[in-house]
């Protein structure tokens, strides 16, 4: 399905029929396509939305962020990766705090058992990434 054209958030670039790409929910999901673009909240900001469609129309839970906080969300995600419960200091500048500590092992284990999913996305962003910076 293609990103709709016609809403508040204007689409530059998108990802359609996300759908069959999505990872483990690729098939069963109710997330259609992905876009940057101008951002419905201001338009003279870019922001990344992700398109939700129930079947018969656009979801008021598709989700839009600015793109800072996307890649500070990523930033958690790989920083998480890197912690360990014992250490209580940031692996970010983001200054992230642990808030369970018996708990930061799930994460790592969680992208254990996905990582078919995950590694092949965070090795596509570190090529994007080392062709950009």
């Amino acid at each position: 399905m293609e990103s709709p054209k016609n809403l508040s958030h204007q689409p530059i670039i998108s990802v359609n029929d996300y759908d069959k790409i999505d990872a483990f929910y690729a098939n069963n999901t109710d997330v259609k396509a992905l876009s940057i673009g101008k951002a419905q909240y201001d338009k003279e900001q870019i922001s990344l939305k992700v398109w939700r469609h129930t079947e018969k129309k656009w979801s008021r839970q598709s989700e839009e962020l600015p793109i800072h906080r996307n890649l500070d969300l990523s930033i958690l995600f790989v920083a998480a990766l890197l912690t360990n419960n014992t250490s209580y200091y940031p692996q970010s500048k983001l200054r992230e705090q642990i808030d369970r500590p018996k708990e930061v092992k799930k994460i790592k284990e969680y992208y254990e058992h996905n990582k078919k999913f995950i590694e092949p996305r965070l090795k596509e962003l570190k090529r994007l990434l080392d062709e950009l910076l």
